[in-house]
């Protein structure tokens, strides 16, 4: 047995955590705009493209993780999913029909969606320290967004310009099905991460039974509303932030050569701050609450979308170009996904034990890309029916609905969620073969 040492298993965490969410950044963003603009598909159709995608995450805890906790090692399970992954997704690029579309997604998600928390799981087991090493290894896939969301950006600026950038927004899933088969080879190489024997042979089934007490229960139960509204963000942002890039303005011109067009590159701001963000977390997560760092990723959902609904106004008033307060709202997102979700998945390794984890963590992870996104993405394209007239969407009354749903999120979380600080957890030894 050789004794794997930070210094060599950090980065190679880093670099599977970079391309695991190069492989959904280069996509995801810009997904409504491509199929309600290119492939002309209706707000409902549009909506089920999202809820299908998020069916592999409702399975995840019965299948991967159940499979990663008792029975074959978790690189192994990874490497296999974002091969076959890859080229499935490569596929979405050029289907054009709704029913086939709609089919490659549900089976494109079945794949890659359990191994979001899969990566979490894997992390969590190695790392000596989570508090103090986990966001140095989680801002890496951040990072992946982002540079695969500038690159996609700039590709359709140059190969399409700023009016024609949606017939180019197929080659996103080329780029995300290319890296994803790099990505399945390189899990090969990742740190061996066995299957363990728990007191039970259903692994998801005893996690079950640690999530029904608090503060987990109160955890998973405001997580549902809050990924809805982190779904909505998702749905609408790239569109709404495109129709401002079609400026002439010269301050318009200049982001736009910066970040590209789309919408797309313009939200890696969001993923800018939240490395800022992650950076961050270690140096609080030992004196500040829980609750509290949750409160303020809470609260910064509802900031951001008061900016998104008041923007106009907020400019009529104050001065402050359109834009600038947009690349605000955006940049709140490190906060929204910093202080709520990342803090979120370590409270579940903290109130979980070691023999369950790998299913504790794809059963929230059930919860914020399952459950949360199927609802939020139906709800997201019926509001977009409800804040519609003649065919031009009212932001101001759409983005209104997702910030009041954040006040009463975070009031909930006051009044449920018990306080106290989670001592850090002291270093173990890791090792590898």
């Amino acid at each position: 047995m050789s004794r794997l040492t930070p210094t060599a298993l950090l980065p190679r965490l880093s670099l599977m955590m970079f391309l695991q969410y190069a492989i959904w950044g280069a996509w995801l963003p810009l997904l409504w705009p491509f199929l309600h603009d290119h492939r002309g598909f209706s707000p409902s159709q549009i909506g089920d493209m999202f809820a299908i995608g998020a069916v592999g995450a409702l399975l995840a805890p019965f299948i991967a993780g159940q499979i990663a906790d008792r029975h074959i090692a978790t690189e192994k399970i990874l490497g296999i999913s974002h091969i076959i992954g890859g080229i499935l997704v490569w596929q979405l690029a050029w289907i054009d029909g709704y029913w086939m579309f709609l089919v490659f997604s549900l089976v494109y998600s079945l794949i890659y969606a359990p191994t979001l928390s899969l990566t979490n799981s894997i992390s969590f087991h190695h790392l000596p320290n989570r508090d103090k090493q986990f966001g140095k290894v989680r801002v890496w896939g951040t990072v992946g967004w982002i540079v695969v969301g500038i690159g996609i950006g700039q590709w359709l600026l140059r190969q399409y310009g700023a009016d024609d950038a949606v017939s180019g927004m197929g080659d996103a899933f080329k780029l995300s099905g290319l890296l994803g088969i790099i990505m399945g080879i390189y899990c090969f190489a990742l740190p061996r991460t066995p299957p363990s024997k728990g007191e039970k042979p259903n692994a998801s089934l005893e996690a079950l039974g640690e999530v029904k007490c608090n503060p987990l229960l109160t955890l998973f139960i405001i997580a549902v509303p809050i990924s809805m509204i982190h779904q909505l963000y998702f749905v609408h942002t790239a569109g709404f932030l495109g129709t401002f890039q079609a400026s002439d303005a010269q301050f318009v011109q200049s982001i736009n050569r910066i970040f590209g067009v789309g919408g797309g590159g313009l939200m890696t701001i969001g993923q800018m701050a939240e490395v800022a963000v992650l950076a961050l977390i270690p140096l609080f997560a030992a004196k500040v609450s829980r609750k509290s760092l949750l409160g303020i990723g809470i609260a910064a959902y509802a900031l951001r979308m008061f900016l998104f609904a008041y923007v106009e106004t907020i400019e009529a008033t104050l001065g402050v170009p359109a834009v600038g307060v947009l690349m605000a709202g955006v940049a709140l997102h490190g906060l929204c996904f910093g202080c709520f979700i990342f803090v979120a998945f370590m409270i579940v390794d903290e109130q979980t034990t070691g023999d369950v984890r790998a299913s504790a963590q794809s059963l929230f992870n059930m919860v914020i890309i399952g459950v949360g996104i199927i609802a939020g993405s139906k709800v997201a394209t019926g509001l977009a029916d409800w804040a519609t007239t003649d065919d031009v969407i009212d932001y101001t009354r759409l983005f209104s609905v997702p910030m009041w749903a954040s006040v009463v999120c975070l009031m909930a979380l006051l009044i449920f969620y018990p306080g106290g600080r989670v001592p850090v957890v002291e270093p173990t030894q890791t090792e590898e073969p």
